[in-house]
Parts: structure tokens; sequence; C-alpha cells
């Protein structure tokens, strides 16, 4: 997902001797029961200038813009409790939606506060901008792979605080030098005399210790959890047992159901409603209609003491809708606008050189459209979220991904102050950017349903819940682009000239966030991520952002799921154009550009790239490509190998995959990402596509919109390459460099360039 200043790409400075020890400014306690038993729990807050250390932290790169500041973040922060009973609680201001967050986050606390993991457990912060703000995004959310970037330096902070404050507590009690006192797996000791104490005998005395002026953290080398292999996941066993609590798993004392019925047509208004079927369905309590706002639009909610009955009901609805100015959208249609706009100048976002003129006296030019739809979230958990209105305050519950966003505009609704109305962080079934709406949308939805119940006399919570066909039909989708293309080599074969125009939906126009990624006339998410990393001297590129109607919002790796496919695509073809090997073209444009070259380099080394695929079987033809794409400061090369059928069947038998995002925090999570990501991509590659028909959307659930199946996950192997920069995120660029990595493969298999996505039946053609 996209938000504010993740649009910025901080340079990364290499780091180098240990810095001086880690000043802290200020302090407070939390003193109140531990987690489970009576007793004293030892709550370490920091003031907003811990994370302001001079130099970078070794294993990182320095990054001035990921520290808080007294200026942006008044309020202190608390990241760790540790109980009475010897639990060590970890505070996450980021949502865990499956990407591995809360397992990342308490890996750097109880790595420098030399905890057993056993012992750790994690706790969602609440909505509290003061005291959690992501400061790459400038408020508290999670998104752009930006937990881990944002969080690591104050979570082993608070680590190495909360542990030098324990040695000093055992240090007085046991009367020793706290110099000799040491810390291993949870566990307090000092050799010399024999005396050892669990972290739970020292909460109380800990407490009241005062706060170091300095601790210091450490060397990469001195690591136990940090970078180590088949550490268990915070959140594995509580999705296993079934006591992870989502948001549909809410039950509150009197709570109502609410299904929606929304207008099939985007900007359609309700015109007539006839409840009297609904109405005759036992256990249906009662029928509201709720309205729309900025963002969003009104519709119907059947209310139920559960989902099942309160879908009978919906379904039962009798509706008519005003059409007079909805959006009547035809997918060919937006298609045929879309190539006539490439056909003419845009707005200019890039002109460096003369790229008209190096065109044409290029040895040699290739031109080509690539075609990306539009594209659905589909995470597992459809939306929903639970309200409960009260005198002078409201709350929520729900997979909160953007807790500033959304608290501001419940507030701003109700006429309430934002710390007025409590945000209770629940897990997410997955999101993809999608519970991240910069309109606030679903919950917004969910508030006006709520009221208008408890103006119908329901004065108890709502929990509003989306169907999958109203997830699929919903908007806010990934916008449909076209790409055209014109580059030129010369002679030599060396890439001279690239004009480049897009055509699609701006993600921001319109929103709250508009201010911070528009400029000039640019979404910065339209057109990221394109032409680069290659060195092209004469660049022009121009943007169209025509208004089709279609509510679109950031997907997962955002701009850069058509940029890099587009700009990769071309890489290829001018490589093929060119008599050149595509690995070994991209490879010579790299020089300046060490870390892109070395996840294509790890990664054509991993997948045998210079010897020969193993032969098909009868009729078949073998292919293997390759793609590289840096996104949200991570570095990803893939190689895709696949089988073609006489018949036009593909089938991709392995990816091989060569990630670099700084220091690697949990290799487990890392791999697990970048394979789930590649799965996401290659079912979009394949299958995926929104369509419309006279503003109607024609999918409506997995039977059509088709995700990948099984038997259809190739292999994947992923290498991490070591380093000793920041760390970054995983949970989105393992996207971009799948389909035109399965690109390159197809036309090296069958000499078939594909050019629009999904491929579908293009093969069988």
């Amino acid at each position: 997902m996209n938000i504010m200043r993740r649009f910025e790409s901080p340079a990364a400075a290499p780091s180098g001797e240990l810095p001086a020890p880690v000043r802290i400014s200020r302090r407070s306690f939390l003193q109140g029961v531990g987690s489970g038993v009576g007793g004293f729990a030892l709550g370490v807050y920091f003031a907003p200038a811990l994370a302001a250390a001079d130099k970078a932290i070794p294993g990182h790169a320095g990054n001035p813009d990921a520290i808080p500041t007294a200026k942006n973040m008044p309020e202190p922060q608390a990241f760790v409790r540790i109980g009475a009973d010897n639990g060590v609680t970890v505070i996450a201001k980021h949502l865990e939606m499956g990407q591995g967050t809360f397992t990342g986050l308490a890996t750097l606390t109880a790595d420098e506060l030399d905890a057993d993991w056993a012992q750790v457990r994690v706790e969602a912060a609440p909505a509290d901008v003061k005291r959690y703000a992501n400061t790459l995004m400038g408020i508290q959310g999670t998104g752009g792979s930006t937990a881990m970037a944002n969080a690591h330096r104050q979570m082993r902070l608070a680590g190495a605080t909360a542990r030098a404050m324990l040695v000093a507590a055992a240090a007085e009690r046991w009367k020793v030098p706290a110099d000799e006192v040491q810390v291993s797996a949870g566990i307090v000791s000092h050799p010399g005399s024999g005396h050892s104490a669990g972290f739970g005998e020292l909460a109380e005395a800990a407490a009241q210790q005062p706060v170091p002026a300095t601790v210091t953290l450490k060397r990469p080398e001195q690591f136990t959890l940090i970078g180590k292999q088949k550490l268990p996941r915070k959140d594995s066993a509580d999705k296993t047992d079934g006591s992870a609590m989502f948001t549909q798993d809410v039950q509150l004392p009197g709570m109502l159901v609410a299904v929606v019925a929304h207008p099939p047509r985007f900007g359609a208004t309700l015109k007539r409603v006839d409840a009297s079927k609904a109405r005759a369905i036992k256990g249906v309590v009662d029928v509201v209609e709720f309205e729309g706002g900025p963002g969003r639009f009104g519709g119907v909610a059947v209310l139920s003491t559960n989902t099942w009955i309160a879908r009978q009901g919906r379904d039962a609805l009798q509706l008519e809708w005003d059409d007079a100015k909805a959006s009547r959208l035809d997918s060919d249609a937006m298609w045929r606008q879309y190539a006539e706009l490439a056909g003419k100048p845009g707005t200019v976002a890039r002109n460096d050189g003369d790229a008209t003129a190096a065109l044409e006296k290029a040895a040699k030019v290739v031109e080509a459209d690539y075609a990306f739809p539009y594209l659905a979230h589909a995470p597992m958990e459809p939306l929903n979220c639970v309200v409960k209105l009260a005198d002078g305050g409201c709350e929520i519950w729900n997979g909160e991904q953007l807790h500033t966003g959304d608290q501001g505009a419940i507030a701003a609704t109700l006429g309430l102050k934002p710390d007025q109305v409590t945000i209770h962080q629940l897990y997410a079934g997955g999101s993809f950017g999608r519970r991240a709406n910069s309109q606030s949308d679903y919950v917004l939805e969910a508030l006006s349903i709520a009221r208008a119940a408890q103006a119908k006399g329901h004065k108890v919570p709502i929990k509003m819940v989306w169907t999958r066909e109203e997830d699929t039909r919903g908007g806010y989708y990934r916008p449909a682009f076209l790409h055209r293309i014109r580059a030129g080599v010369d002679a030599d074969g060396k890439l001279v000239a690239w004009h480049h125009r897009m055509v699609g939906q701006s993600i921001m126009k319109g929103t709250p966030f508009e201010q911070y990624a528009i400029k000039d006339g640019i979404d910065s998410s339209s057109v990221e991520g394109a032409a680069y990393p290659y060195p092209i001297a004469n660049l022009y590129m121009d943007l169209h952002s025509p208004d089709t109607g279609v509510p679109v919002l950031w997907w997962r790796s955002v701009g850069h799921t058509h940029t890099g496919f587009a700009t990769e695509a071309m890489i290829d073809e001018l490589a093929a154009a060119s008599g050149q090997d595509p690995y070994t073209f991209r490879r010579a444009m790299l020089g300046e550009h060490p870390r892109h070259r070395a996840v294509l380099d790890k990664a054509a080394e991993a997948a045998g790239w210079r010897k020969p695929l193993a032969r098909g079987g009868k009729g078949e033809k073998r292919g293997r490509g390759i793609a590289v794409v840096e996104s949200f400061n991570s570095y990803v090369a893939q190689v895709v190998e696949v089988t073609a059928g006489a018949d036009g069947a593909l089938r991709v038998d392995r990816v091989v995959c060569a990630v670099d995002c700084g220091l690697a925090i949990n290799p487990d999570v890392i791999r697990a990402q970048m394979e789930g990501g590649i799965g996401y991509a290659l079912a979009a590659a394949l299958h995926s596509e929104i369509t419309l028909k006279d503003g109607v959307v024609e999918q409506s659930n997995f039977h059509n919109y088709t995700m990948l199946r099984i038997d259809e996950m190739p292999k994947v192997e992923v290498h991490i390459v070591a380093s000793d920069a920041n760390p970054t995120g995983v949970g989105e660029p393992g996207v971009p460099p799948l389909a035109p990595a399965l690109a390159g493969a197809i036309f090296a298999a069958t000499g078939k360039r594909i050019r629009k996505l999904p491929i579908g039946k293009q093969l069988k053609a």
C-alpha cells in the first residue's frame, strides 16, 4: 500500500563500528497486575528522543526519517511489559495480518532483552498516534512494507533498556557489580555467587530502577534470535487452535449482525426497498437503510443475531436503485478510451535528454502496449467491523490497518475528539491494502449502519459483515492501466532511448493523502518504478489519469505491479531485439546498482541460468525468464521456469527468488512472504481480473474471480542475500518480479510475447 512518506526512498548509509551507547532522555513506569498473576509489572515507556542515536545501529544503515523525534511524537511510547508471572509482553503498534509483524517486533525486543522466546507474547497497541506513530507514514498504521523499517530501532532499544534495568535490580539485590550480572534465555544470574532469578522475580524491583543514561546494543554476531531459523511465529499457535481473535469472532452482549446490500453500480442510490419478505424470515430483527458519503455508497442492511439469517434476509430484499449518477463503465469501451489517450501527450512525469531524437537515431526500436486489468484484493477474511456507540464515545473492533485515519474519520462523523474513539486492534485475515482505505469506507459504513440501527431503537453493538460477493463487487480495486513504451538500442546493443506513456486512474486523487502524493499532476503511485533502475540518458515519461467512476486503491505492491511488468517486459524485448541474453543485458546496466545486481546474480546462479533446461515431454516446450524489481526499498529478482504443451496449456514448474531486505530479522518469515507473494502474483498473472459490463462488476466469487489452485503452485526456492542495511519490508516486494519473469519464460518457450494480463487462454489462441 502507498501512504504519504512511503513515497520517499532514503538512501542507505553504510554501517560502521558499534556506535556510542544510545542516550535515553526520560521515562515513566506502569505498575500494575502482571499478566495472569498478581504483582507488579514492568512497563518501560520511552520518550520520542529515545531512538535518536547519532549513528546507525550495527547491522543497519542510517535512516534519520525512521527515527521518532520530540517534534513529531510528543508522547512517550510503551513497547515492553514484564509481569510477575515471568511473561514478557511486547506491544505491537503494527497490525498482524499474516505477514509476520508480531513475530518480527517480538524478535527485535526479545533478542536485546535476552528473553526466552517461549516467555514472550505479543499484544496489539491501541490506536494512539501520539505514542504509536509509524514515522515512515506520518500516522499510526501498517502498510507499504514499513513495519520493520519503522520499528526495528525502537523495539531493540526497548529490549536493551528493560534488560539493563533488570540487571541493575539484580545487582542491587545480590550486592554484586552490575557488569558481572549475566542474562540468558530469560534468566538473570551472577555466576560468581550462584544467584539467579527469572524476570518475574525482579520485575517489581526493576520497576523502581532509574532508566539508565545509556544502553549499548548488540553487535550482529551477538544476536541469539535475530536472523535465526525455525523461530516459531507468535501468531501460529492461536491461529492453529482457534483462539486467535478476528473481527468475525467478536461476540458482544446484545450484538446484532448486519449483512449489507450495495448498489450494483458504483454511484447508484437507493430508490425503493420492499423488505416484507426479509422481515418474514424467522430471526430477522430489522432492516435499516444506511447513508453513504465521500468514497462510499449507501445501501440496506439486514439485522439478525447471526450472519446466516441476516444473509438470508438480505437476499430476500426487493431493491430498486437510481442509476442517474452511476458509473456505466464497460471494460471494452474503457480499453478503447485508454488506447486513444495513449496516442496523446499526457502530463509530463519525467523528461531527461531527448527521447524522440534518440529514438530516430536508434539502430533498433521496439514499441509495445502492456495492459493490466482491475484487480480485487480478495483476502481470506472479507471486510467486517464491529461498532459500539455510547454517549460521548465509540468503540471499534477491527483488523485495523490505518488507525489514525479511521479514528479521525469516525470522530469527525460523530463530532468527537479522536481520543474518544477506542479501536481494539484484532488480527486481520489478510488485506493486501484493502483494510487501509484512505476514505475509511467500510469502517464508516459500519458506523452508518450502527447509527441507523440506534435510531430505530437498537442501542446495541453492530457487527457489519460483507459476504464474499460484496467483497468482490464492492470496489476499491487495483486500477487498470495501459502502458505504451517505445524504446531503442544503438548498434552496440546499448539502451539509448525510452518513451513511456501511462494511462490509469489515480489512487490518491480526492483522498486525504492527495497533498502528499500528487505533485504537478502526477500521482507518484501511478509511475513509481517505471524504467527503473536502468540508466537511460534519453527518457521521457508522461501520464493520463482518467476518472472512470470505479473506486480504486493500493493493491499489494501498488504501482510496481504494473510498472515493474511494463519495464521488465520491455527490457526483455530489447534484449531479444539486440540479440542479447536477458540476464546479461540487465546485468551490464546495473553497475551503479549493486544491490539490484546482487539479487539478479543470486537468482540466476541458483536457477542454473547458464545451463540448459531439462527437456519436456512429447510436444512440450520449456523456457526460463528473469526479472528484477526494487519496491519498498527491498530488492527482489526471480527466475521462472515453464512448460508449454502442444495444446497451449501452461505449467509453471519452478520459481527461484533472491531477496535483499536488509537485516534479515526472521528468515522463515521472509521466505514465507516471498512464497506467498509469488503465489498471489501468479494468480493475477494467470487468471484474475475484474471486468465491468454497463457498470456492473461481472465477477462475484472465487468461481469467476479465479485465484491460484494448489496444483498450480510451482516449486519455489527463496535465497536471502546477506545485508547489513536497515531491515526493509517483505510483505509486498515478492509480487512485482513474478509476472515479467513468467512472460519472459513463455517467450523463451514459445516465441509468443505476453503483453496483456491475465494470460488466460492467450497461449491457446
